[in-house]
């Protein structure tokens, strides 16, 4: 069974200690959204969905999410599909490692490295500024009311490489062609900033918080 946004449910938004949670929460709450701060795994009691916001390097994000008890809990969050939206090192984090921190194990929700933009390409590193993405499903609902080609901004160096291309929901280009969105299931995770995006990004959370919730946790 499943119930829309409105019944009273609440987004949580993980803190690690880092990231950009500021504006991710002004955005939020702006939607219309009620909001918790998680920062500990008893904090995940009555959450309906998960924003994990982000800025930072690999390594540290996950050292922090050990050290408060928060690894195991966003595991299984994720495993049983419960709603989910990453916005870069949260994105970052769902993969397996990354270049970044060599040794650091991440979250392995989805198979797959963390990989940094090759210094031959040419470009500035990191990749900063608005770029487009070409939509692998337009027709999926966390895309309604975007263009076809809709720009967003980016601020990084790393980009995701998911093993498997379904998982991919969006790419962007910057010399090289890398996976700038994953959706799975009713997770979804954002390499670019949509709380930095204006109105399209604004658009993009309003459609991640109005998609059903799950009465109960998949597999319960």
């Amino acid at each position: 069974m499943e119930s829309e946004t409105s019944g009273g449910s609440r987004t949580g938004i993980i803190d690690y200690g880092g990231g950009n949670l500021r504006s991710v929460r002004n955005a939020l709450e702006f939607l219309g959204a009620d909001i918790r701060l998680i920062s500990a795994s008893a904090d995940l009691e009555g959450i309906d969905r998960l924003v994990f916001p982000g800025q930072g390097a690999f390594g540290d994000c996950m050292n922090q999410l050990e050290a408060r008890g928060l690894v195991s809990p966003l595991r299984s969050w994720l495993r049983e599909d419960r709603p989910f939206f990453g916005i870069c090192i949260g994105y970052q984090v769902l993969f397996e490692s990354s270049e970044e921190s060599p040794g650091t194990e991440g979250l392995g929700f989805l198979s797959g490295t963390v990989k940094r933009f090759p210094s031959t390409m040419g470009l500035k590193v990191p990749h900063m500024g608005w770029n487009a993405l070409k939509l692998a499903d337009p027709a999926d609902p966390i895309w309604r009311s975007l263009p076809e080609k809709p720009y967003f901004y980016f601020v990084h160096s790393y980009y995701p490489a998911p093993e498997d291309p379904a998982a991919i929901g969006s790419t962007a280009d910057y010399g090289i062609e890398f996976a700038a969105s994953i959706r799975q299931g009713r997770a979804v995770a954002t390499q670019f900033h949509p709380e930095r995006s204006q109105k399209l990004g604004m658009t993009l959370l309003r459609n991640f918080l109005s998609q059903p919730v799950p009465d109960t946790p998949a597999g319960a």
